[in-house]
């Protein structure tokens, strides 16, 4: 399958504040119900991602994760601070990012080839081009054949890479995963972890990845925000320094659990984290 690549240049690793994909600064996060105080979620949040790079996010229960993850995607308004991804200022959904949730959201009375054209028919692209996209999307993460079947006919596993289908099918620069794995089994959540490599090597993606397992994060990751509990600090970015590519055996290394150890010190008694 020939995948448009959105991987910036050998030189944008370097990652200068000009090369900066995604950034972040200053964002406070405020819930204000009517008759309650307000709920500070995140507090002076600030950071860059690089074109192309695969950035994790972690943090105990509550910490403000997904709330990060929903003003980046333009769901949620931000009260304070700076968002920007490829230079524009995010206050609504925009076409260069794709969402994956926690659950593959399918809707049941839509084929799984239907489930995937939904970003395409939203936007008003190219249908016969975007279909074609679609089945290439599926034949590459092992759903050709089901194109025609529904969701209830797949597996948890099935349903969420066609949700990550679903996610790329309009060829975003940005891909945004809310714990995409977190209700898979141990072996396929391995499996979808390897899976997701390959479709970034492929594509080229800008990914930011929101977890609970800190060791789904350093195997996954070029570089990790760990979040203190709420509100949500930045308590260190830690770059994982692994090579690529990465097998899963390198989960369970001793390379691996120097940082797996050094991130998880973060959380002590903060919450649950894996």
């Amino acid at each position: 399958m020939a995948i448009r690549t959105h991987r910036a240049s050998a030189t944008a690793a370097t990652g200068t504040a000009e090369e900066s994909w995604i950034e972040v600064g200053g964002l406070q996060k405020f819930y204000r119900p009517r008759r309650s105080e307000p709920t500070h979620a995140l507090s002076d949040i600030g950071f860059t991602v690089r074109r192309g790079e695969f950035v994790s996010v972690v943090g105990p229960s509550g910490c403000g994760k997904t709330t990060l993850l929903k003003i980046l995607a333009g769901l949620i308004p931000k009260s304070e601070g700076v968002v920007r991804i490829s230079g524009r200022d995010v206050r609504k959904p925009i076409p260069e990012v794709g969402m994956v949730f926690q659950s593959a959201t399918l809707l049941p009375w839509r084929t799984i080839l239907q489930n995937v054209m939904i970003p395409a028919e939203v936007q008003g692209l190219n249908i016969a081009t975007h279909r074609k996209r679609a089945r290439e999307l599926l034949s590459m993460v092992g759903l050709d054949g089901f194109e025609d079947k529904y969701p209830h006919e797949l597996s948890g596993g099935m349903q969420q890479r066609a949700g990550i289908c679903r996610a790329l099918v309009h060829d975003p620069a940005v891909l945004l995963m809310d714990e995409p794995f977190g209700a898979l089994d141990a072996m396929t959540r391995e499996h979808m972890n390897v899976e997701l490599l390959r479709i970034w090597r492929e594509s080229g993606q800008t990914i930011v990845f929101v977890t609970h397992s800190i060791s789904e994060a350093v195997f996954l990751s070029d570089r990790v925000v760990v979040l203190s509990p709420r509100p949500g600090r930045i308590a260190e970015i830690v770059p994982i320094d692994l090579g690529r590519p990465r097998d899963i055996s390198l989960v369970s290394s001793d390379a691996a659990g120097v940082y797996v150890k050094r991130i998880r010190e973060h959380f002590n008694g903060a919450g649950a984290i894996d």
